[in-house]
């Protein structure tokens, strides 16, 4: 389980401070599936990386009863001058896990070829999503965070992405942020809106949908 616990959470922008959770108290199910909707801007990434740890709350407390994945899609899991390759290792030596293996399936799967020993600030947008879901997947959790997808290249690592998490899926579950609606509809079993500071929970993901669509579509200036 994910408790949280009077969870505050806002940020300053030059229009004012934005607040992604106003007293936030709720219980995370992590024996299922979960999918998270939101607006643009919302503070959909920013509750994840609340969530993994990454960021704290301004106030509140949040406990975990379950090990959590670093959220891909967010590169600041990464040293930008250190290679694939160190990082692949870096991440192995910060979870207890046996260097070499890692090493060697996320050299295989990433499918980086010569780059895995290049600089990660040198990499692509693509190829730093191939090395985060690498890595990700070289290890196991038994909650993965999961920011906008399975974006990581061509269609054809995608699909490969896809049927590793599927193999996944067996002992872990996932917590998934994302835009794609079919995506969550396809591997959440309950969800949540995140809409101005308020997180909504649902027992069933087509509801937690359903009220995604109803705030997509509210007049302009309701949002």
């Amino acid at each position: 389980m994910i408790i949280f616990e009077d969870v505050h959470k806002s940020y300053p922008t030059r229009f004012g401070r934005k607040v992604v959770l106003n007293g936030l108290n709720i219980v995370f199910d992590t024996r299922k599936n979960i999918g998270i909707l939101g607006l643009n801007g919302a503070g959909k990434s920013t509750l994840l990386r609340l969530i993994s740890g990454i960021e704290l709350p301004e106030r509140g407390r949040i406990r975990r009863t379950v090990s959590l994945s670093f959220p891909l899609g967010y590169a600041g899991c990464f040293a930008p001058n250190m290679t694939g390759r160190e990082n692949a290792a870096f991440l192995a030596r910060i979870y207890g896990y046996n260097v070499r293996e890692v090493i060697a399936f996320v050299e295989a799967f990433s499918e980086l070829g010569e780059y895995f020993d290049e600089p990660y600030r040198t990499y692509s947008s693509g190829m730093q999503a191939r090395l985060g879901f690498s890595t990700s997947i070289s290890l196991e959790f038994d909650v993965y965070l999961i920011d906008e997808g399975f974006s990581a290249g061509d269609a054809r690592f995608n699909s490969r992405c896809q049927a590793a998490f599927k193999e996944r899926l067996q002992n872990s579950r996932i917590i998934m942020v994302s835009h794609t609606t079919e995506m969550l509809l396809t591997y959440c079993d309950i969800g949540a809106t995140l809409h101005n500071g308020k997180l909504t929970y649902y027992d069933d993901i087509k509801e937690a949908v359903a009220r995604y669509n109803d705030i997509v579509n509210e007049p302009f200036g309701l949002h």
